[in-house]
């Protein structure tokens, strides 16, 4: 039996409901924290504030990858 690390996660199990750290929408995008936070900085992405911490709804990172989608032309 293998063991894997508490703070990662098969996102195909997370509702859309769920708040995501920042390393794990960071992960889900296929990029780094830092670009996440820079995102957040720019209010390029909405975000939550649970106390001093910083989560992030996956339909909200969806979204900003749907509005970067460019369609092929013919």
């Amino acid at each position: 039996m293998t063991s894997r690390p508490a703070h990662r996660r098969d996102f195909d199990t997370v509702t859309r409901d769920q708040l995501m750290t920042v390393q794990q929408a960071g992960e889900y995008l296929g990029t780094g924290e830092r670009f996440i936070r820079r995102l957040i900085t720019e209010r390029r992405i909405g975000y939550v504030k649970v106390g001093k911490y910083v989560r992030l709804e996956r339909a909200t990172l969806d979204a900003f990858v749907d509005a970067g989608r460019v369609h092929r032309q013919r």
